[in-house]
């Protein structure tokens, strides 16, 4: 991908570039939409991600160009007027634009050329690993002291702020701090995090694109949100937690009746998929893969019934891989709505499954999935200067 990307860099722009990063993408194995509930999560960053070629201009233009969209060609961002182009240049933009927020100095403008093998939409955070990626560039470029768990907040703050999805930190965090062979144990509200190994000598990840896009922004996303905090207002006042995800399952089961039923589904979800995530993470340290599985396939049964962002198609993908020998757990990743599942597979039957999933989605939907195998890699980095 790199050898790509400066060739492309040079043809586009007309020069050679001054630096080279990569970002990941990531996958979440348990801990879904407990992010911004103040909840665990239990993400890993894929070895499929985003290579970005850039060098410092004379004037304070970023002209930012993607190689998975020629066509649309050049973007012009001026740093003296950062305008939404409702287009995939919003995320580099709205990084761009929060490192002035924060206070960083940007004397210059840049060319930055993108290229990504994580498929947009699909739930594996192309956008989280662009917005890292354009973090990375900026740091190193502009010699400036901003450790990796800030590039994550940076990250969070455009996708929120300038985007306009009102998403967790989950993502960026995962792309930004990623480790090889192991997941992040994340505590989202606290950022404090411990790193879990995975048995990546015994267990394959794969991930199955049922090719169902979502656009993040205008699913239902940021109404679950909303409904999390109906939820959060009434229990904390019986509680007194701080967030959702502070509600024990005890508490919830006391207080449950208290509550609309959509907002007890959306609330029993939370709590108890947090739940999952702490013993999920034991599981793992304890080398416990099955139960590792069972805890997968739990929480996508909750993800389908009780926060309701799965569909047809991811549910037939993790019910079909539930029932193949050597597969631990399948379920949906992502916001749900479309997008992926993740499967933790016995390494000897991952090419078996990869081909059966295949088979049994097209006779399904007459589409044949995008089958991905990926190891737990490591978060954003310099790849070289030149």
């Amino acid at each position: 991908m790199k050898e790509k990307c400066i060739e492309a860099f040079k043809r586009v722009f007309n020069k050679s570039g001054d630096i080279c990063c990569f970002a990941p993408g990531r996958v979440n194995l348990i801990g879904e939409h407990t992010d911004y509930n103040g909840g665990y999560v239990l993400p890993c960053a894929v070895t499929q991600g985003v290579v970005c070629v850039a060098s410092k201009r004379n004037d304070r233009l970023f002209r930012l160009y993607s190689l998975n969209l020629e066509r649309r060609g050049i973007t012009e961002i001026s740093l003296d007027s950062i305008k939404k182009t409702r287009s995939w240049a919003d995320y580099p933009a709205g990084v761009i634009n929060t490192f002035l927020r924060f206070g960083y100095k940007l004397d210059c403008g840049a060319d930055i050329l993108y290229y990504g093998n994580v498929p947009r939409g699909a739930g594996l955070s192309s956008s989280a690993a662009m917005e890292t990626a354009t973090a990375v560039i900026l740091r190193v470029m502009f010699s400036l002291p901003i450790p990796d768990n800030l590039l994550a907040i940076i990250g969070q703050f455009a996708e929120n702020h300038f985007v306009g999805v009102n998403c967790g930190i989950m993502d960026q965090f995962a792309v930004a701090m990623g480790k090889k062979d192991y997941a992040v144990l994340l505590n989202s509200k606290t950022l404090e995090y411990k790193y879990i190994n995975i048995p990546t000598d015994k267990t394959d990840i794969i991930i199955v694109n049922s090719l169902v896009r979502r656009g993040l922004a205008n699913s239902k996303y940021n109404e679950r949100r909303r409904e999390c905090e109906k939820a959060f207002a009434m229990l904390s006042a019986k509680t007194g937690a701080s967030s959702l995800c502070d509600v024990t399952v005890e508490q919830f089961e006391r207080y449950k009746d208290e509550l609309h039923p959509k907002l007890l589904c959306r609330a029993r979800h939370v709590i108890y998929e947090n739940d999952r995530v702490l013993k999920a993470a034991q599981a793992l340290k304890s080398n416990d893969i099955e139960n590792f599985g069972i805890l997968m396939n739990e929480s996508h049964k909750s993800l389908k019934n009780d926060y309701e962002v799965s569909c047809a198609q991811l549910d037939f993908l993790a019910d079909a891989a539930q029932k193949f020998p050597g597969v631990f757990g399948s379920r949906m990743t992502g916001a749900g709505f479309g997008g992926c599942t993740v499967n933790l597979v016995s390494k000897e039957k991952s090419d078996a499954f990869a081909d059966y999933i295949k088979k049994e989605y097209f006779a399904a939907f007459k589409t044949e999935p995008h089958v991905y195998k990926t190891l737990p890699g490591d978060g954003a980095k310099v790849l070289f200067k030149f």
